[in-house]
Parts: structure tokens; C-alpha cells; sequence
């Protein structure tokens, strides 16, 4: 691909970061590396940023951000996805790839810093937006190692769908989806900072940051794991959300750091009348309906008893409140989430 950038590239390259959800976290021991043995099920969302790519009108890659989380910082996760995938490029292809800068355009929704990946899917979109601004492709080990570099949540957004996630991150295998119609998910991030490293430095201290039972925890992910290999239907999964909502061995250590987050989490499940889970270090919380049109309505709900003061939220400012799904990603020919599909793997 060469030529100026009005001729390499028509129109923006347009790509949708979903935000995460982990409906199982189980840590193992502290590794040599610092990092921790992670055995989690995460599911992406249909709560999404949007990534706009196209080439630069300067001699540097650049990025401007809209919404409600302010102005990008030096290092931001978007801007370092760009330079992975070039690195990347560059050992896949030489220096015969016209690798020029691009500019960068992300339209925040997911809230940042709160136990949602936003800024690793980010990135994600961002590497696979500059391989396709470029005109290049990478084998899928060279794209999960770019991915990990720049962040053990990244490598997931790969999977594009539910998927089990070990090692620090960067070993992802693929999970069927849901059968069934959409799962609604209600998410509610308090106006409270957690930080991950924080969250897993107070775990890694134990005493009442240490989870209840790590070996259920770990067990309980396993066999989701081998529930959604074998087609976990939707409503199978709602019946076992008061399990999942458990299933988090950072809930303790994230409730020293920020005592108020365990408290209004219980009023959250006294309010809906459901298990309410906690995504990641958190802080955002999750409860699972059998629709959006379900999960908007205990929204709704929601608002109302924060108004009306019937429900207390920790912060100065309201939490975030979100009506979303996980989505059925679409089914392709050989695809193992297609499970009318003969040829599927087993």
C-alpha cells in the first residue's frame, strides 16, 4: 500500500470496543514474573467505544477523545496499540509496509477504571484498525502476542465472544455463546477509584482480603467453562447467576480497599431482588436478566430509589447505571458458536 494518504485510504476504518465482563475470576498464586496463574470466564458486552482510524495529517500517530472521560493521556492504551501492531507489522511484513502514521478518533461509553477493560479493548480495536488502515494482516499468534503487550486484558478482545482466560492473560480459548436470546446485564459503576494493582496487592497481602474458598472459585469457573463448551443455554445461565455473582477471589480484597462498595452492593441486591456480581477489581457491579428490556427496567428502578434516597450510593456523584447484553456473535460457517451447524467443532 503506498501512495499519500488521500489515496491510501477512502473512508475511516470504524471499530466497535466492547467492554468486558468477567462472570468468573479465579487467582492462583503469585508467579516469579509478578503476575498471577488467572483462570476467568469473561463475556464481552454490548456497551461499546468507538474507534475511528484513518491516516495522519502529521509525521506522528495522534488521538482525540470525545465523551465523558476527559482528555487522553501520554499513555494511553489506544496510541500504544497502534505502536504494537506496528512493531508487529513490521516483523511480519519488513520495511516494505507502508506503515505511515495514523490519527485516531475514540468516542467514549464504557467508563474507565472500572473493572470493564475499556481502555484494553481499546486498544484491541486499535490494533486490528491499524493492520486494516494498513492493508496487512497478521497470523493469529503474532496478533495475541502484540495484544500482550500491551496488556493482559487485551489479547480477550481476539476471541470476539465468550471466552476462557488463563495464564496472566494472553492464553484465550474460545467458549460457545448463550443459547437463546440475548442476556441482558444490568451494570452499575459507583463514582469510587479502584485501582487493579491496588486491588491485587491487597489480595496478594491475604487476611481479609483473601477470598472465602479459592478452590471453589476455581472449580466454579471450570465448569462454567464446560458448560458454555457444551451449550449452556441462556435461561441455564440466569438459574446460576447466584453462583457466578461469588465467583471473584479480588470481591474481598477490592471491599478493604473501599469498605462502602460491600455495603451497597448487598442494598443492591436487597433493591433487585438478584445476585449482583462484581466485574474485574470493580468497581462496577452487575446483576443478569433474561432481556435488555428486563435490565432496563431495574435500571430505571434504579434511578428512581437513588432520587427518592430509598437507595444510598458511595461517591459524590450518582453511579453510572447501563442497560446492555451479551451478545450472540453472528454465526459462520464452521463457526463452534453456530450450534446448528453440522461441521462444528466438538
Amino acid at each position: 500500500m503506498t501512495g499519500t494518504p488521500a489515496t491510501r485510504m477512502v473512508a475511516p476504518v470504524i471499530r466497535l470496543a466492547p467492554a468486558k465482563l468477567n462472570l468468573t475470576l479465579s487467582i492462583g498464586p503469585r508467579r516469579e514474573d509478578g503476575f498471577h496463574d488467572l483462570h476467568s470466564i469473561m463475556v464481552p458486552l454490548g456497551l461499546a467505544d468507538r474507534l475511528a482510524i484513518a491516516p495522519a495529517h502529521g509525521p506522528e500517530d495522534s488521538l482525540h477523545v470525545t465523551g465523558d472521560e476527559g482528555p487522553p493521556r501520554s499513555d494511553d492504551l489506544v496510541l500504544r496499540g497502534i505502536a504494537a501492531a506496528r512493531t508487529a507489522a513490521r516483523g511480519s511484513h519488513g520495511s516494505a509496509a507502508d506503515l505511515f502514521p495514523l490519527a485516531a478518533r475514540l468516542e467514549k461509553r464504557i467508563p474507565v477504571a472500572a473493572g470493564l477493560a475499556g481502555g484494553s479493548s481499546d486498544a484491541a480495536a486499535a490494533i486490528d484498525g491499524s493492520l486494516a488502515a494498513w492493508g496487512l494482516e497478521l497470523e493469529p499468534a503474532a496478533w495475541v502476542a502484540a495484544a500482550a503487550a500491551v496488556g493482559s486484558d487485551v489479547p480477550f478482545f481476539f476471541a470476539a465472544g465468550p471466552a476462557l482466560v488463563e495464564g496472566r492473560g494472553e492464553r484465550v480459548t474460545r467458549l460457545r455463546a448463550p443459547v437463546g436470546p440475548p442476556v441482558g446485564v444490568l451494570l452499575v459503576t459507583p463514582d469510587l477509584a479502584v485501582s487493579t494493582a491496588d486491588a491485587f496487592a491487597t489480595f496478594d497481602a491475604g487476611g481479609e482480603a483473601a477470598p472465602g474458598d479459592p478452590r471453589s472459585t476455581r472449580l466454579t469457573s471450570e465448569h462454567l467453562a464446560q458448560e458454555l463448551r457444551a451449550g449452556l443455554r441462556a435461561a441455564d445461565l440466569l438459574a446460576r447467576a447466584g453462583v457466578f455473582a461469588t465467583a471473584n477471589d479480588l470481591a474481598n480484597a477490592t471491599a478493604v480497599l473501599v469498605p462502602a462498595l460491600r455495603t451497597f452492593r448487598r442494598a443492591l441486591a436487597r433493591r433487585l431482588g438478584r445476585p449482583v456480581g462484581q466485574s474485574g477489581s470493580g468497581p462496577t457491579l452487575w446483576a443478569l436478566y433474561p432481556s435488555v428490556a428486563a435490565a432496563e427496567a431495574a435500571a430505571g428502578d434504579l434511578v428512581l430509589g437513588l432520587a427518592d434516597r430509598s437507595l444510598e450510593a458511595p461517591g459524590e456523584r450518582q453511579p453510572r447505571i447501563t442497560a446492555t447484553t451479551i451478545p450472540a456473535p453472528p454465526a459462520e460457517p464452521n463457526d463452534p458458536n453456530d450450534l446448528n451447524d453440522p461441521r462444528r467443532e466438538p
